[in-house]
Formats: structure tokens, C-alpha cells, sequence
């Protein structure tokens, strides 16, 4: 079988590169501002798919993903948490799920796992593309 469909998973990977989605989560409560928030995950996504494909270039499409998916975890987790400090400082969010017919706290907890998947697809690529474009140093076989 092809390798790059049968590689093991990096968990430890998975869930270090995941850290900034905790991180922006918390960010995104309490410092960042929505407007800005998009330039932040730019960086942090480009980052990633470095990061994935130098680490694991056999699966970069699904360590993208799953990376991407665990960030959606912990952003909708602190939004959830902190829902009254989160809506406080994101007046045009809180406006829209206003309007919406479930509580905005349920609308997050529904729409946390799309928006996780839609990323995740774009991490994914990226890393993908970024595993085509950087050489990886094989691993030296001890002497």
C-alpha cells in the first residue's frame, strides 16, 4: 500500500500545533479584536503547514485537518466558557447571533465544528503544498 495512506498519525503534533487554537481562543475573548483575527490565523496557518510539513510530510493533508479541528475545539470551548467577556468585546458578532433562532451559546457550539472542518480543509492544503515545496532531511540511521 501507498505510505502516505497508511503513515502512523503525530498526535503529539496534532495537539502541540492545536495550542494556537487555544491560545486564539483566549485571544480572541480577551485581546484581539475580530477584525484583526483573520491576519493572526494567516500567519498561524502558514506556520503550521511549515511545521507539518517538515515534521510529518507523509500525511500533511489530514495533520492539517485534524490540527485545524482540535483549534476549533478549544475556540468554541473558550467562547463557550467565556461567553460574556467574548460578547462584550464583539458587538457586530453578538448582533448577528441576535438574530439567529437558537442561543448564541448553542449557534457557537453548531457552527465551532463547521468552521473547524472549513479551516481544517485550508490547513490541510496548505500543508500539503508546503510538503511539495520543502525538502525534508531524511532521518540519519544511528552510526
Amino acid at each position: 500500500m501507498n505510505g502516505k495512506l497508511t503513515g502512523k498519525l503525530n498526535r503529539k503534533l496534532i495537539v502541540a500545533l492545536s495550542g494556537f487554537g487555544l491560545a486564539m481562543g483566549l485571544a480572541t475573548v480577551f485581546l484581539v479584536p475580530s477584525h484583526l483575527e483573520p491576519f493572526f490565523w494567516i500567519i498561524i496557518f502558514l506556520f503550521c503547514a511549515v511545521v507539518i510539513a517538515r515534521k510529518q510530510p507523509d500525511r500533511p493533508f489530514v495533520h492539517g485537518l485534524l490540527t485545524s479541528i482540535l483549534n476549533s475545539v478549544w475556540i468554541t470551548a473558550a467562547h463557550v466558557v467565556f461567553f460574556s467577556s467574548y460578547i462584550a468585546h464583539h458587538q457586530q458578532e453578538a448582533a448577528m447571533m441576535a438574530r439567529g433562532a437558537m442561543s448564541p451559546r448553542v449557534m457557537m457550539l453548531a457552527t465551532g465544528p463547521v468552521v473547524g472542518l472549513l479551516s481544517g480543509l485550508i490547513l490541510g492544503l496548505l500543508a500539503l503544498a508546503a510538503s511539495k515545496l520543502i525538502k525534508t532531511v531524511p532521518a540519519r540511521s544511528p552510526a
